[in-house]
């Protein structure tokens, strides 16, 4: 038993890392909006696009953990056009995904501390703040923070679903209509709630690399199997959490005749309130703290996975040779920070009076993006990339198959309907 935990504390970290970034935008405002939205009747399609995004997500710790390179090395194996795609498809996204979160996180920030008198230099503080931690390389100390935080969110979520499930829902208002989840305004959330759950699926190259950079760090070099269960575990914990944040947004808003805000701060007050609701006033200042960190903590893994991404993309693009020297990485890496960082906050600049509209542009480009990565992915843990005994179940293929079907009808429906009828 010993032994097996030491193994099992060797592995761990990609799989919390991926938790971490997925628990942010997907969980606590896009599943909070459904169930207050739309109620349980959306619960359906977070299940289902959870079960059928799943296996491009592993696909990318199985590549790495198999081939000991990232799967967008793998990406080149595929022709120079896919890793020029996958270039294209990330420079597109990666500022609008980097925006969303970040104007998310301000919100929490703003709540948490009781200002809004700072504006547009709240998130440029946060970005500094991401930047400069990442930059002199101090991120696993604040790691270790972040663990234990979402530790505290975690119980205190399970507390809250538990307590609310006791209590049940909110008595509905006399005149209130539900929104239609079928017209064009509903699917097109719908889309923007399944672009991001549990997360944007071209973060499944980011798996990839942080997997090796654990092995790196830790030196050991766990078994295809040692690798996935700590991904798989991670995964179920995200899709449960979305299941609790969709079923508390229904007993505590749907119905109320309450409208959740526009404003990213007054989101995060009435997110934060899903707790003190039924857990009491006194755990305001700790839930609001927790998410605050929770939030904290996806950002800089936004900023810290777009970064490693790009770097290890523009390396094999670019240079003739696969392995580049370590200075040469955080020369890249670093200024890939500022990019995005400067990047995201012109889309902020943007969006700053419609945080519903940014949130769900980003979710939906992640969305139509994801046949492409799930396509690439497949391809390679299916065909001569791969090691036959590390090629993925019959089961996982057939959901692999459903998975690009049903991603690729959704993007091109929202494409039909979007720009040419």
């Amino acid at each position: 038993m010993n032994e097996k935990f030491s193994r099992f504390s060797k592995t761990a970290g990609p799989g919390i890392l991926f938790a971490s970034t997925a628990i942010g935008v997907s969980h606590l405002i896009q599943s909070t909006r459904a169930g207050a939205d739309f109620g349980l009747l959306i619960l359906g399609f977070v299940i289902l696009v959870t079960l059928l995004k799943y296996p491009f997500f592993e696909y990318g710790s199985r590549y790495a953990n198999s081939t000991q390179t990232s799967i967008i090395d793998g990406y080149k194996k595929l022709g120079k056009p896919a890793l020029w795609l996958y270039f294209l498809l990330t420079i597109s996204s990666m500022f609008f995904v980097t925006g969303a979160v970040g104007f998310v996180t301000a919100g929490f920030f703003e709540n948490l501390f009781g200002i809004n008198i700072l504006g547009d230099w709240t998130v440029v503080i946060l970005f500094a703040m991401c930047v400069a931690i990442l930059a002199i390389g101090r991120y696993n100390a604040l790691d270790s923070l972040i663990k234990i935080i979402a530790i505290v969110l975690l119980i205190s979520t399970v507390s809250a679903f538990l307590l609310t499930l006791w209590n049940g829902p909110v008595e509905s208002v006399d005149d209130f209509t539900p929104k239609e989840l079928f017209d064009m305004a509903g699917i097109f959330f719908l889309l923007a709630l399944m672009g991001w759950m549990p997360t944007a699926l071209d973060l499944s190259s980011w798996n990839s690399l942080w997997t090796l950079e654990r092995i790196k760090q830790t030196n050991y070099k766990p078994k295809l199997q040692e690798t996935l269960f700590e991904f798989r575990l991670a995964y179920l914990v995200t899709g449960i959490l979305a299941i609790m944040f969709v079923i508390l947004g229904t007993f505590i808003f749907f119905g109320s005749g309450v409208e959740l805000p526009n404003d990213n701060s007054q989101f995060a007050h009435h997110v934060v309130t899903l707790y003190t609701h039924t857990i009491g006033n006194w755990s305001y200042i700790v839930i609001a703290a927790s998410a605050f960190t929770v939030m904290f903590g996806t950002i800089i893994a936004v900023f810290d996975g777009y970064s490693r991404s790009m770097q290890r993309t523009v390396e094999l693009i670019f240079s003739t040779n696969e392995f580049t020297k370590y200075p040469k990485f955080r020369i890249f890496y670093t200024v890939f920070l500022f990019v995005l960082a400067i990047g995201a906050l012109l889309v902020i600049f943007q969006f700053q009076n419609n945080f519903k509209e940014l949130v769900d542009f980003a979710t939906v480009l992640s969305f139509v993006i994801a046949p492409i990565i799930a396509i690439f992915n497949f391809r390679l843990v299916t065909g001569k990339f791969l090691a036959k005994e590390h090629h993925p179940s019959l089961l996982l293929k057939i959901l692999s198959y459903s998975g690009i079907v049903f991603l690729s009808g959704f993007a091109v429906f929202f494409l039909i309907t979007k720009f040419i009828l």
